[in-house]
């Protein structure tokens, strides 16, 4: 498999380091509040990487962590009048949910920030022992000038107005330090903030710490991957190489993989705009979850994504045309042997499909193979021309492709009691030749979202497309 890796700013071969075991960490969120889609399709693509990674016969270990202690999550418990255990807890339960209404993959583990607190310590105090980081005030802080190689992952060099700047605005503390660009490891506590004991007084971890620290306990001292937001390169990631490679002395990660950013309507999101977007604002507003998941597949993750309504509107028709295709397949009982044409087809889409995935996710490209195929199989499917065999196959296809794109399996579901009457119904009429009954029904449950369809094997029905 071949990916970029923002590290050498070029694509490259990846295999895990032991040739079996892919060890990846993926940035989790911060559970103040519910996730937007902007935050669900960097978790996505999280998910299609461990699923393609599977698929290509590795094995997988990925950690995701929650961060449950900082600025805001303290704020906002305080604002509802909870305690900081039980408001993070609640907001985890919902991102949770989330992740399981995109079919997005359990993490082998959610390691909380909150429950490693000691192995933060203990990093902490190998760099303090190692000349990277000092105490002040009861605080500890990285000092950026002990390790030369800050920087190379973004570009963003210590020294630059860009640096200064951008520690000024990500971390305002009006604890001291010696240089503005060093970044806290751990701020001493202040009135009414919770906070654990350390050798250097009450406290509490900083921000990047916390990523170094679960991921090297669970993952060990070097990762295959590191997964992200382009927004988290820096200084995020910049801190947690500095910090990990300070204290071990080794490489800490081989590759980072970041996902661009998902603008709506052209726009970046912002609730004074109104475009500000979550996965449970979709859903309430009937949006079929699996149509966002396609929605939020469309762009390859190291380009831009313009999620708007109409695409997504484009998305579920394609699903929906994709399920029906799926349903029909289920349907064909004609015998008959597997067609030679179908088995070359079938052939070119495993390849093409694999292809894909292996270079660099193109999960896009991987979608229009099956979509193609699709286009290809369907005048012979509405013809009747395929047998059980050639179904099966189509079938044994799509199972194979849904391991990674995860939006093909579905439940067509059942008509309520009324809706089945009325095509019982309209089947009697048309056996009593009273065709415009017949037509009636069918033009009213059309109005309801509801096709049917007169074929050889009988009446058929599925949901409207449009």
């Amino acid at each position: 498999m071949r990916l970029y890796n923002t590290r050498t700013r070029q694509v490259e071969e990846f295999a895990p380091a032991d040739g079996q075991t892919v060890r990846m960490y993926t940035c989790g969120p911060t559970v103040y509040d519910v996730a937007h889609i902007g935050n669900m399709r960097s978790f996505l693509v999280s998910d299609l990487l461990v699923r393609t990674l599977k698929y290509l016969g590795w094995q997988v270990l990925n950690v995701m962590n929650i961060t449950d202690v900082d600025d805001k999550t303290i704020a906002r418990s305080r604002e509802s009048g909870e305690t900081l255990r039980a408001y993070t807890d609640r907001y985890l339960d919902l991102f949770l949910e989330d992740l399981a209404t995109l079919r997005i993959e359990p993490a082998w583990r959610y390691p909380r920030a909150t429950e490693h607190i000691p192995s933060m310590i203990q990093l902490i105090q190998k760099l303090l022992d190692r000349g990277h980081a000092y105490v002040s005030e009861g605080s500890v802080y990285f000092d950026i000038s002990s390790f030369p190689r800050y920087g190379l992952l973004s570009g963003c060099l210590p020294s630059s107005a860009e640096a200064a700047a951008a520690y000024s605005r990500l971390d305002s503390d009006e604890y001291a330090r010696d240089d503005i660009r060093d970044f806290a490891l751990w701020k001493a506590a202040k009135p009414d903030e919770p906070s654990w004991d350390s050798p250097w007084g009450p406290g509490r971890p900083g921000w990047s710490i916390e990523c170094s620290a679960m991921s090297m306990e669970y993952l060990g001292p070097t990762l295959d991957l590191h997964v992200g937001g382009v927004d988290l390169i820096f200084p995020h990631h910049e801190n947690e190489i500095a910090q990990s490679e300070g204290a071990t002395g080794q490489e800490f990660v081989r590759f980072w993989v970041h996902v661009e950013h998902l603008i709506v309507d052209g726009q970046k999101m912002s609730k004074s705009l109104g475009n500000f977007l979550t996965l449970r604002d979709l859903v309430e507003r009937g949006y079929e979850p699996m149509a966002i998941r396609h929605q939020l597949m469309t762009a390859a993750y190291r380009k831009q994504l313009n999620f708007t309504l109409e695409g997504l509107r484009q998305s579920t028709l394609a699903l929906f045309r994709l399920w029906d295709f799926a349903d029909r397949l289920q349907e064909i009982s004609r015998p008959g042997d597997a067609s030679a044409i179908l088995a070359d087809d079938l052939e070119s889409a495993d390849s093409r499909f694999e292809m894909a995935l292996r270079d660099d996710l193109n999960i896009p490209e991987a979608m229009a193979v099956v979509f193609d195929l699709v286009n290809q199989v369907n005048p012979a499917l509405s013809r009747n021309q395929l047998s059980r065999t050639d179904a099966n196959a189509l079938l044994e296809f799509l199972n194979r492709a849904d391991r990674v794109l995860g939006f093909i399996a579905h439940d067509k579901g059942s008509l309520d009691s009324e809706v089945e009457k009325l095509i019982a119904e309209r089947e009697e009429a048309r056996r009593s030749r009273n065709y415009a009954r017949a037509d009636e029904i069918r033009d009213e449950l059309l109005r309801r979202g509801i096709v049917l369809e007169d074929t050889v094997q009988g009446t058929r029905w599925r949901r409207s497309f449009e």
